[in-house]
Parts: structure tokens; sequence; C-alpha cells
């Protein structure tokens, strides 16, 4: 008894036995390119390898599929009939997998982010999210200044700092708030000693940490808190995240915003000892329209609301 015959002689569950998957695939790429050669490369298999699957389907069926003619094939009668059933199919099978893909597969959120804030606050805490809210996938791209929404980027998380172009939808996420911060084991090399008329004042001899992408942080935090007295040392870097790496290492006082090093005050590794000022920017969450209620969107949009608290 054949195991692959199922039913009984000239039933209609009887099936026809068809020609293995792989010679069918290097039948139609032969006959699709009239050519073994190229079916090879399109393959990436042997010429050797598409002519024994040609010949064992030849074999198989008991008639010629092609006629070989110096360097060149050409279908036969046959060879046309077959290829244009197994191209029709394999366009039936890739369709019908294409179309459970896409209805299976759910597209991620694709937010774009400032690097810092990226970094030292969202990632940290994007496990909440994602506990929370499992059927919303989220993509992160990091970013600064204008972007275009609607092309490949459904959220951005910008401070508003720059003049954004084109028409978006804002949500306030919080209010930007900065200070010099510094190793907690740092503070007395850094910072005068405090007394109870005046909070503690940097020290002539701290070195000032500062960064390329916010070179003015340091001028701004001073105007605000009328402090006239920035020291006379300094070391600049060249992005903003690795300055407030600099202060963790204990190398000197950086201007640190609030949410971007909250974490590690908590944990103790850093401390602002003359506070936090607003400094009048507002970290805002932009959509290219208003965000419809209870799309993954506004899911986003009201955990960001709440990890910002």
């Amino acid at each position: 008894m054949n195991p692959d015959d199922i039913g009984e002689p000239r039933s209609q569950i009887n099936t026809v036995r068809l020609p293995p998957m792989a010679a069918l695939r290097c039948f139609e790429a032969a006959a699709r390119l009239e050519s073994f050669s190229r079916a090879a490369e399109a393959l990436h298999l042997t010429h050797g390898a598409i002519s024994r699957a040609v010949r064992l389907m030849e074999d198989e069926l008991g008639v010629a599929l092609f006629e070989r003619r110096s360097r060149r094939v050409f279908l036969t009668d046959a060879g046309r009939k077959l290829a244009t059933a197994v191209r029709e199919g394999f366009a039936l099978v890739e369709a019908a997998v294409r179309e459970i893909r896409e209805e299976a597969r759910v597209s991620a959120l694709v937010v774009s982010c400032e690097p810092t804030l990226l970094m030292r606050w969202l990632i940290p805490r994007l496990p909440d999210f994602q506990g929370r809210h499992p059927d919303v996938p989220v993509h992160l791209v990091a970013g600064g200044g204008p972007v275009t929404l609607g092309r490949g980027i459904d959220l951005a998380i910008r401070r508003n700092d720059f003049l954004q172009t084109g028409a978006v939808h804002a949500t306030p996420l919080f209010r930007e708030r900065t200070g010099p911060i510094c190793r907690v084991d740092k503070v007395a090399s850094f910072f005068d000693r405090p007394d109870a008329r005046r909070l503690p004042e940097l020290r002539a001899d701290a070195v000032r940490l500062q960064s390329r992408s916010r070179p003015d942080a340091w001028e701004t935090w001073a105007r605000l808190a009328d402090c006239r007295t920035l020291g006379r040392r300094s070391q600049s870097f060249e992005h903003f995240y690795i300055s407030l790496q600099a202060a963790v290492a204990g190398i000197g006082v950086a201007i640190g915003p609030w949410q971007l090093v909250r974490d590690d005050i908590d944990s103790g590794i850093l401390t602002a000892p003359a506070g936090f000022i607003e400094d009048g920017t507002v970290y805002q969450l932009l959509a290219p329209a208003a965000i419809i209620e209870g799309s993954p969107h506004a899911k986003l949009r009201d955990w960001l609301l709440e990890a910002a608290i």
C-alpha cells in the first residue's frame, strides 16, 4: 500500500501526486527566464541543480517540458500549460500569505523623542507601558528639532524651544525645570556651605560641565536664579547626555533638567543643592491631528502624562 494514497482507487478524495515544491520553484524560474543559468542565479542554486529538478519533473510526468537548443531552452506545449498553472498557483499562495500577514501584523507606533530624554527618562519607564498595553507595540526613534509627522513617524516628543513648521496638535507633558546637579559625595567640593538665609552657591573653582547641544544652559539658569558667580573652570562635551554622565562620574557640576536626573536623585547618586527652576519651556507630545480617544495614540499620551507627574 502506498502511504501517499488516500481513499479507494477512483475515489473523489484520491489526490494527484505533485512534483516536489522545490522542483516546481526551479521549473517556474526556468520557464519565466527561459534559461537554466539565469534561473540558477535567481534562486542562488547551481545550473546542475536546476537541470536535475526539471529532469525529475519530466521523468515524473513522462513528457518533455523544454526543448533544448544549443545553450537556450524553450517551453513545449506541455511546459507552457504547466508554467501557466504553476505561476497562477504561486501567485494565489503569495497573495494569501501576504493577506494573512497583514491581518495578523499590528503596526508599531513610531515615536520620535529627543535623544537625552529618550535614554534617561522614556526608555527606563517604557516597560511599565508595555506591561499595561501589550497590544500597542512602540518603536522609538531618536531625533530633535522640527519633525515631519505622518511620514514614518506617528508621534514626537519635543521641547518647545524651536519653531515647528507644519500643522501639529500639541499636548503639554511637563514644564522644564533645571538646576545645577552633581554627585552627592561631591557637594562640599563644588558648593559653598548653605546657611539658614541662602541656598548653596557654586564655588569659584568648581568645574561647570557644558554641552554643545545646550550651550546656554548655565547662563539661562544663572539669569533665572539671579546667580552672578559661575566659577572660572568649565569643560564642554559634544552632547547634553554626556555632560550629565560626567556629573554622575563626579567630574563637575552640570545643569540638569528635573525629569532627566530624577531617577539618579531618587537613587541617591545625584543631588541638586540649589533646587530646580522653571525655564519657561515645555515638553510636548506632537501629533499630526487631534488624538482620537481610545486609540493607541491616546493610550500612549495618557501614560506619558501619568509618567510625567
